[in-house]
């Protein structure tokens, strides 16, 4: 193993022992192009929600417990995934869940019963959740190899990857069953799948530079307890503003339409501005980090998300809450990558499966729960748990500045 190690480094390296450029923007554009075809096919699943829900008769209760099938897909996945790619590597894992997630997006339009509706939505959670261990896995190592902060450009091209997918579906919306539409999804997530997959099955993960310091090379690696507990915190950070993300992917057009009155198309478009904000966070997201360090990162987002989220929730007009969805956004917009990184960089493949772990779950356990909380009280009132949790992301970020880890030989 030894060996095999030195030789997949090897094809990386240039005479100096430095990665090769030209390998790694290859790489970097393969892989960018998997993050934005994850964001794609979420993105047209959840503009389609709406319609899902009156094609089966679901109540808000229901419909929340249809989509546990998602939640309880990707979290037991997820941690599964992280000894798959540590197995077989982050690279063909990725693909292999890529065609997996195209494959199951054409299923829900196909149920009639909100049974069937979950038992589908747990496959489409499945592939889901693999392929954003895989990925962040990939991008940690990635980003290792260039010694440059540049993982909210990947979450840029899911970002942008779901406002395109968003303004299809809001385009669609009107003229084309959900059936048409998702398989239409397949066939184009198939087809970028085949052209980006290549690349990322000839190459081996990049090796880490050696002169970075231990701490900072990704990998497997033992933690002690400390850096367990940073883990952790990473990935509480990332549930906290996760819960939002998929708050307003799955409840954001139905508050616009049935609580503010918006035209479906418009209401639609709610989540394509969201993700509009997100992409252009996420493209500063690098500059951000190099000026202002992660600590001020966070917290300002938080508290930007915080206060959008109030004014998207209690807003009185369509344009005041789509206002507030676009600050939502781009508060939200680089605290997921950054703990994302940051757990990656402390436990490798294992530390991006906890902190994703916690963070997709809450993005997927949060659609649920303001489910049962809609019925309880009223949708306005859910959303605003959002502004709640990003609130304490800020706090979090704020209260674990300076701190350090050490990871064990």
């Amino acid at each position: 193993m030894p060996q095999l190690n030195k030789l997949a480094s090897a094809t990386w390296s240039t005479s100096d022992g430095h990665p090769a450029p030209q390998s790694l923007r290859s790489l970097r554009t393969a892989l960018t192009l998997f993050f934005a075809l994850d964001g794609f096919l979420f993105a047209g699943w959840v503009v389609r929600i709406p319609a899902i829900k009156h094609q089966t008769g679901a109540s808000e209760s229901e419909l929340g417990l249809a989509l546990l099938g998602v939640s309880a897909g990707a979290v037991v996945t997820m941690t599964l995934t992280g000894r798959l790619c540590r197995r077989f590597g982050s690279h063909p894992v990725t693909v292999g869940s890529a065609v997996l997630l195209c494959l199951a997006i054409a299923l829900p339009p196909l149920t009639r019963s909100v049974l069937a509706l979950g038992l589908v939505l747990l496959v489409f959670g499945t592939a889901y959740g693999a392929i954003n261990v895989a990925m962040n896995s990939a991008a940690v190592d990635l980003v290792a190899a260039l010694r440059r902060p540049v993982m909210p450009s990947f979450h840029a091209a899911f970002s942008l990857g779901g406002m395109l997918g968003a303004g299809l579906g809001g385009l669609v919306a009107g003229g084309l069953s959900p059936a048409a539409h998702l398989l239409g999804l397949t066939a184009a997530g198939l087809l970028l799948t085949a052209f980006a997959g290549p690349a990322l099955l000839r190459h081996p993960s990049p090796a880490p530079p050696e002169t970075l310091p231990a701490a900072a090379r990704p990998g497997p690696r033992r933690l002690d307890r400390r850096s367990r507990r940073l883990v952790t915190v990473f990935g509480v950070i990332a549930l906290c503003t996760a819960y939002g993300e998929g708050a307003l992917a799955d409840w954001g057009a139905l508050h616009l339409a049935e609580d503010l009155h918006a035209h479906p198309g418009l209401a639609a478009a709610g989540y394509a501005l969201f993700a509009l904000a997100m992409t252009a966070g996420r493209l500063s997201g690098t500059a951000m980090l190099e000026r202002l360090g992660q600590t001020r990162t966070l917290v300002a987002g938080g508290t930007a998300a915080a206060l959008g989220m109030l004014l998207g929730a209690l807003a009185p007009t369509v344009w005041l809450a789509l206002l507030g969805f676009v600050v939502t956004g781009l508060g939200l917009a680089n605290i997921f990558p950054v703990a994302v990184d940051r757990a990656g960089a402390l436990g490798g493949p294992a530390g991006v499966a906890a902190a994703s772990t916690l963070g997709y779950g809450g993005m997927l356990l949060g659609p649920p729960v303001i489910g049962f909380v809609a019925d309880w009280s009223s949708l306005p009132l859910a959303l605003t748990t959002v502004a709640a949790l990003a609130a304490g992301a800020a706090l979090i970020g704020h209260r674990t500045r300076g701190a350090t880890a050490s990871p064990t030989p």
